[in-house]
């Protein structure tokens, strides 16, 4: 049997994952997989066939050395996925004007570096509203996870969050989007894609007096059959993402209805639960494609 290492954090407890709905029909097409915390020291990597990033869901802490671990695997005789050229791309939510010069519609963005010795007041704050002629916006950081460190705000309540978010991008970079009305009355659309070809869609809705649609943060999840145009939109995502790099063995995009159409919230290339757990068929699909890319690398 080949031997796969799948890239996980010290501890899931508080976390919703289905990465072992994989490990039978991997097991059928040969390969058993070993769950390795990627704060593990000392692991000989090269004692695997393949590592496949899962569940580091607490990378955004210490970026610099989870690439690191990552440069340490690729420097092994382990086959990563995905790369790490990818994820170095994909790790800085700058990414995404990389896919909007490809003519991905994605959702506004101004962008920002860290305050380091800079404080924003409520008036730069304010002007963030000015630029996008909305009343509420979004400010998240560039490199983040589950929802971490953002922040929803209106006209009203800038003073209630103002000293959390200096806090937080004393040493962030972060981005700032205009809040989307449609996250909450129709959701969130994630589509799945393993090894370039589409597999499943679900929709994420925020719970109640919320704007995550994260299961850790109590959001409802349904699967979905998208319409034609969504669909279309993702496959061109993915066309792009390939295009600039290379294609991803797995790769998550969320969307949003925005004016006329949709729009991307973000391509989901290094970490993102697969949602296996809600297409029967989506655990052999992906197992699939990962034996394939194996198949072809030993051609």
């Amino acid at each position: 049997m080949n031997k796969c290492a799948i890239l996980t954090m010290d501890c899931l407890d508080g976390f919703e994952t289905y990465d072992q709905l994989i490990e039978l029909p991997l097991a059928d097409l040969g390969w058993n997989i070993e769950m390795v915390s990627w704060r593990k020291s000392n692991v000989e990597w090269s004692k695997y066939n393949a590592v496949i990033i899962r569940s580091p869901w607490d990378y955004q802490e210490d970026s610099t050395a989870f690439l690191k671990v990552l440069e340490a695997i690729e420097s092994s005789s382990a086959h990563l996925e995905n790369s790490l050229d990818i994820v170095t791309w994909n790790i800085d939510k700058q990414y995404l004007q990389d896919l909007q010069k490809q003519n991905i519609l994605i959702v506004p963005t101004a962008w920002y570096e860290r305050l380091i010795q800079h404080k924003l007041s409520a008036d730069d704050i304010l002007s963030y509203f000015e630029i996008f002629n909305q009343d509420q916006i979004v400010i998240k950081p560039r490199i983040s996870a589950n929802a971490d460190n953002t922040f929803c705000l209106n006209r009203t309540n800038i003073n209630e969050s103002i000293d959390a978010i200096n806090n937080a991008f004393k040493t962030r970079d972060y981005m700032v989007q205009p809040f989307v009305e449609c996250v909450l009355s129709e959701g969130e659309f994630s589509l799945f894609y393993f090894n370039g070809h589409y597999s499943h869609t679900i929709l994420k809705t925020p719970k109640a007096n919320d704007f995550r649609v994260q299961e850790e943060h109590g959001g409802q999840i349904m699967s979905v059959t998208p319409e034609n145009a969504l669909i279309e939109r993702a496959d061109n995502t993915i066309k792009a993402i390939a295009s600039l790099h290379q294609m991803p063995l797995y790769a998550r995009v969320d969307f949003v209805r925005y004016k006329n159409g949709f729009a991307l919230m973000e391509a989901e290339l290094i970490e993102p639960s697969l949602y296996f757990n809600m297409d029967n068929e989506s655990p052999r699909r992906f197992a699939k494609a990962f034996v394939e890319r194996m198949h072809y690398l030993t051609l």
